[in-house]
């Protein structure tokens, strides 16, 4: 297999477990070069592990993950440097709020390159360019709307050229219009920067238009992979019930239970 060949990521049989629990077991998957992913589910079936277990963050308890033909590394070094190759979009932007714009998205740049200042400059231009907030450079971060802080965000995930995207819920506290904007953004810098985009998410009709391939984990796995047509069209009851959002069925919610006096979550 020639390198272009191989998969960005591939997963096999891979386990992943938290706290003595497993989480998530016998996942294998693949995801092609420059295409865009979306990793869907309901709140809490394993989304946000299976993304620590492809940055590193998580060694499986079983199985392998693989970035770029490369195991994912479990010695500091080595693992700094696969990081380097993945830009991830934090759920909560994690912008820093005494810093500016082009502050916040050269920290990338100032914390792991020694580029010199001019440049770095330069970078920062065309990176936030690219998101279209050029002119947002010297505001603060409270000055800005939830959707042009996601960008921002966005723009400092972009900064190192990493060749892998990660974006961990783009869309939470965002209105549909920006809902919009970014999801367009998504699937624009993905194919001029030549990306491949891995979207963890439970926003299904907002992320299907602008991805190749949809996963959907349930019940501790994955219970669906194929191409957005191929998910609207299933009739697997358990992929149906998430599509619909319906509250009954083989997914497995929390409940609650009342036990003495307080209120007792038992995971189904």
């Amino acid at each position: 297999m020639s390198a272009d060949a191989t998969p960005a990521v591939r997963l096999s049989g891979l386990r992943l477990d938290r706290g003595g629990r497993t989480i998530l077991h016998d996942v294998s998957l693949e995801v092609p070069r420059g295409s865009i992913t979306a990793v869907l589910g309901p709140s809490g079936s394993g989304k946000s592990t299976l993304l620590a277990a492809l940055t590193g963050e998580l060694p499986p308890a079983a199985g392998s993950v693989e970035v770029f033909g490369q195991r994912v590394p479990r010695r500091s070094r080595e693992l700094l440097e696969l990081r380097k190759s993945i830009g991830v979009l934090l759920q909560g932007n994690g912008l820093l709020t005494d810093l500016t714009v082009a502050e916040n998205v050269a920290l990338p740049l100032r914390t792991h390159t020694r580029l010199a200042d001019p440049l770095v400059r330069r970078i920062v231009d065309f990176k936030l360019n690219a998101v279209g907030l050029r002119a947002a450079a010297n505001a603060y971060p409270r000055e800005l709307s939830g959707g042009m802080a996601r960008r921002v965000a966005l723009a400092r995930a972009l900064a190192l050229d990493p060749p892998l995207m990660i974006y961990d819920e783009p869309l939470t506290g965002l209105d549909p219009i920006a809902s919009g904007v970014i999801m367009s953004l998504i699937q624009r810098l993905n194919d001029t920067l030549g990306l491949t985009s891995i979207i963890v998410t439970h926003h299904v009709h907002e992320t299907l238009p602008v991805t190749d391939q949809a996963v959907v984990i349930a019940n501790g796995g994955l219970v669906f992979t194929g191409t957005p047509s191929e998910l609207e069209a299933t009739t697997d009851p358990l992929v149906r019930q998430f599509l619909r959002g319906e509250p009954d069925g083989p997914i497995a919610f929390d409940n609650t239970t009342f036990n003495s006096g307080t209120f007792r979550a038992e995971a189904a």
